[in-house]
């Protein structure tokens, strides 16, 4: 049976942290870049809290010089996931019954 491919939040977020200091590039120039006015979504990729939007991802990817596939680590600790995937659960019946009550 094949186990569907999950994302590694904190290992990406190192990823992130660890491609942005080979390029030499500080969190200040990052925000520069992606025009944002608080550094707060960079430090949340790099810590593992968030994900870059899939059109940041790619801009990232371009700066970098890199593919996505080369910033994005799959989990593989798979039994592990239970959690995640009840939180992730939970989140989506929140997102659904607040779209019903609009």
């Amino acid at each position: 049976m094949n186990i569907f491919p999950v994302i590694d939040l904190e290992a990406t977020g190192a990823n992130i942290l660890r491609l942005r200091k080979q390029k030499g590039l500080s969190v200040k120039e990052l925000q520069a870049y992606f025009g944002f006015e608080c550094p707060q979504a960079i430090y949340k990729w790099q810590w593992g809290q968030s994900l870059p939007s899939v059109d940041n991802l790619f801009a990232l990817s371009k700066l970098f010089n890199t593919s996505i596939d080369e910033i994005l680590v799959e989990y593989t600790h798979h039994q592990d996931l239970l959690p995640f995937r009840v939180k992730c659960i939970g989140r989506y019946v929140k997102f659904l019954v607040k779209r019903e009550r609009s």
